[in-house]
């Protein structure tokens, strides 16, 4: 007896067992059979046909009267048919995608790691979420002979493996710049040669890069069209925007950036950020610089990696736990 025929005798057997009393019973016996028809590719005009089938041979009587419904049952689900075979290998093809975005996400927090340096003046937390698997943002942290440290965020406008891959090019750009290039201006400025040369003008990549001075404890700053920072005072216990205009990368090889500089004194902290903290959008619309702010005051006294996770968790509380965007949050606190 082939397959066909034991679902067919199989079905058979529920069928008759239901119609002599309609107990639950059959009711979950069909169910497993359904679930045995789809792993076994068993398409739904063929559940009709088995149907029809076993109908007949248990009641051959009233076959004449009724048998005929099944013709038309039958032509509906042929192309209920077509669609569902549609589905499943429209689904395959999802997980196989699903696959690879798995693989590619993986590779991407392997290329794309970057090390909290160990400073003894500074207390340094990060944290960086991806709405979806692929991230579009990115930071990264060097250090150099001197002791300074310098950290870069920036955000890919495009998301998925094209942005991770842009990502790595960024980083490996960045580790190669040659000594004594580590200016801001002067790393940005050779990154914008390296995009525009190299990214497909489509995407656009918006990044601030700073570096901590830690002998005079001054922290130096441009940006190529990124989301401004807060400097936090803590003397006089106000936040101000570490704001810097810059044109995004790759838009122009021959953009010159300008330089900023900002005073740190004990107490004080640094927040840089990407738009998806500062743009964070519920139901009633984004929130407002001053939510933002009030939510940062709120844990200002906590160490710098418990500001970054406490803040996280207020804004993704905001958005029922469902990011929209991006989110990636990193805080430099002078503490001596």
């Amino acid at each position: 007896m082939g397959f066909r025929d034991v679902m067919h005798e199989k079905y058979k057997e529920i069928l008759e067992s239901y119609m002599e009393d309609q107990n639950e019973q059959a009711l979950y016996l069909s169910q497993k059979f359904s679930r045995k028809s789809i792993e076994y590719k068993i398409s739904p005009e063929e559940i009709i046909s088995i149907h029809k089938t076993a109908l007949m041979e248990l009641e051959a009587e009233r076959s004449d009267s009724v048998m005929p419904s099944f013709d038309i049952l039958l032509e509906v689900m042929m192309g209920y048919g077509l669609a569902y075979r549609e589905h499943q290998s429209l689904r395959t093809i999802q997980q196989e995608l699903k696959s690879e975005i798995e693989v590619a996400a993986n590779m991407q927090q392997t290329l794309l790691g970057t090390q909290i340096p160990d400073v003894d003046c500074l207390d340094i937390g990060a944290i960086s979420v991806p709405a979806r698997q692929m991230s579009g943002d990115y930071y990264h942290f060097v250090q150099d002979e001197q002791g300074a440290v310098s950290v870069a965020i920036a955000d890919i406008i495009g998301k998925g493996i094209p942005a991770a891959l842009c990502m790595s090019m960024i980083k490996y750009s960045m580790d190669s710049l040659p000594e004594g290039r580590h200016e801001p201006y002067q790393v940005l400025e050779s990154l914008n040669r390296v995009v525009e040369q190299n990214v497909d003008p489509t995407m656009f990549i918006t990044m601030f890069y700073g570096m901590y001075n830690t002998i005079n404890h001054t922290f130096y700053y441009s940006s190529a069209g990124h989301e401004p920072g807060f400097f936090y005072n803590h003397e006089t216990k106000e936040f101000e925007e570490l704001y810097a205009k810059g044109l995004l990368l790759g838009v122009d090889k021959k953009t010159k950036y300008r330089q900023f500089e900002k005073r740190v004194d004990v107490g004080d902290v640094i927040l840089l950020m990407s738009d998806g903290v500062t743009e964070c959008r519920t139901e009633e619309g984004f929130i407002e610089v001053d939510t933002l702010i009030g939510y940062i005051e709120k844990y200002i006294h906590l160490e710098a990696q418990e500001i970054a996770n406490k803040v996280y968790k207020e804004l993704e509380y905001l958005q029922d736990f469902q990011l929209r965007d991006d989110f990636t949050l990193i805080i430099l606190k002078r503490i001596k």
